[in-house]
């Protein structure tokens, strides 16, 4: 009897080691951005006319920080007055880089091109950040010859406030910011293109006066147009929007596309929200373009506190998720520029956990700017000791692309204390990341790599409780591939030789 017993046993506990080596595991899913503005040189670089050098210095500081923080994605202003931080034979090369428009780095590199190479290696996916209509910024220098001002003169209007705007109306204007887009897609290996929350200018910049298109709009009721000024600069945006995703996709469908409007749609919805209408001031129809889908991720900039009432974070936050009836990532832009200090790191991190209760399917924010991150080190600390503590992968995309890439072939080998992982894709062109998950006794760790890592050497022991410094052995690897949409691949579960 008690060799029979002793033998269920035996099996039981067989039965039971298999199976935990063999649950799999699973990483954390939530996208985690920054801005980086060029504009006004706000976060890089940090003033025009560095060195070569200086700027890639520069950059990569800011890269690796967000490395080390675990963030997962980049989005970095590449055209903030209609020019260009990368090599463009449409506009000129950007006064915010050597202090002359038109001007090229030297000794000369191709900043996009670096920036998109360093984000990759350290396992960001890179957003290129575009101004669709601001055509020259008052901090942008003088009007140069070679300025889009000088060259689409019927494109352009003065404001008050000294800065030159495209008109939206015009479809000049479409095709230029549509040709600018669909070059950088095809050139580049952008991971995202996003537009932030600047459509028809804020009033202030025109002196509190109405956006000046009269004549743009007298053409349009000559030609027997019937749509009320307000409705036909919406309409205007509202193609533009449709076209733009449409054209990235026809290009390249991995590429994402995002917008981040103007945190409320119109006062009143919901019920307590008080504030600007963008709909009626910037003419931005940030609700039908998030309906419509034409979006792959929406950023509404919900820069308010969770108490501030009339402004409340979850409240708007949850009236976009009602919104979102096509299922897209909602990832809130928050003001991370409030600072540091124990009052302020609770604020961002309990609207970081609220965004994860609100969207669990797809968790994620942006931080505005990375210069909050940088300059405040007890934000950075209390994200990466709280919410931040676990890589992320950035949520999957399905309507993007739902086949997951194939497993790698992974072999291991003893090498003493520790134990060497080596793999190789099936199919290199599929892959953006590689996980590599490790058991230590019962517990599993992961780490993402890029794309191209082919090894990985783990210790044979590791520390499990921090607390009591108990240690355990390694049991169990894993290796799995992660495609440009988010997909993972399955993993065979390698018991450790």
């Amino acid at each position: 009897m008690f060799k029979k017993l002793l033998l269920v046993l035996l099996i039981v506990a067989s039965v039971q080691a298999d199976a935990q080596i063999n649950v799999g595991p699973k990483i954390q899913r939530e996208f985690r951005a920054a801005w980086v503005a060029s504009v006004a040189n706000i976060n890089w670089p940090s003033k025009p006319g560095l060195t070569t050098q200086q700027q890639k210095d520069e950059a990569i500081a800011l890269l690796d920080m967000l490395q080390k923080n675990n963030f997962n994605a980049v989005i970095f202003q590449i055209r903030p007055q209609a020019d260009a931080f990368y090599k463009s034979e449409i506009e000129p090369w950007s006064y915010y880089l050597t202090g002359v428009q038109g001007q090229a780095p030297n000794p000369y590199y191709d900043p996009l091109e670096f920036w998109v190479n360093a984000a990759h290696e350290r396992g960001l996916e890179l957003h290129v950040w575009l101004n669709p209509y601001r055509a020259h910024h008052t901090a942008g220098g003088a009007v140069s010859d070679l300025s889009v001002v000088k060259k689409y003169p019927d494109l352009v209007v003065k404001l008050k406030q000294g800065y030159w705007w495209f008109d939206p109306s015009k479809k000049g204007t479409q095709d230029l910011a549509s040709s600018v887009v669909k070059d950088i897609v095809k050139r580049y290996d952008i991971d995202g293109v996003h537009f932030d929350d600047y459509f028809y200018p804020y009033a202030e910049y025109n002196g509190g006066a109405d956006f000046p298109d009269d004549e743009s709009y007298a053409a349009y009721q000559s030609k027997g147009g019937k749509l009320a000024r307000g409705d036909w600069r919406r309409d205007a945006v509202n193609k533009f929007v449709e076209r733009i995703y449409k054209e990235i996709k026809k290009e390249k469908k991995h590429v994402k596309f995002g917008i981040s409007p103007f945190g409320i749609w119109r006062p009143g919805y919901p019920e307590s929200i008080r504030g600007m209408d963008q709909y009626d001031k910037l003419y931005a129809d940030a609700k039908l373009w998030l309906n419509k889908g034409w979006i792959d991720y929406f950023m509404p900039q919900l820069y308010w506190q969770i108490n501030n009432i009339p402004l409340s974070f979850p409240v708007l936050l949850g009236w976009w998720q009602g919104e979102n009836t096509k299922g897209r990532h909602l990832w809130p832009g928050l003001n991370s520029g409030i600072g540091g200090g124990e009052k302020n790191s609770d604020e961002i991190i309990n609207q970081i956990m609220i965004s994860r209760g609100i969207t669990p399917k797809s968790p994620g924010v942006a931080h505005w700017s990375i210069g909050a991150l940088t300059k405040h080190e007890s934000l950075r600390n209390d994200l990466l000791a709280g919410p931040y503590k676990e890589e992320a992968l950035v949520p999957v995309s399905p309507w993007l692309d739902k086949k997951a890439p194939q497993a790698p072939s992974v072999t291991q080998e003893d090498r003493g204390a520790d134990v060497y992982i080596k793999w190789t894709p099936k199919d290199a062109s599929d892959v953006f990341k590689y996980v590599v998950y490790t058991q230590y006794g019962d517990k599993w760790t992961y780490r993402t790599l890029n794309a191209k890592s082919s090894f990985f050497q783990v210790a044979k022991v590791a520390e499990v409780n921090p607390k009591t410094k108990a240690t355990a052995p390694l049991t169990a690897i894993k290796v799995t591939a992660v495609d440009r949409a988010g997909n993972e691949s399955e993993g065979e579960v390698m018991a450790v030789n």
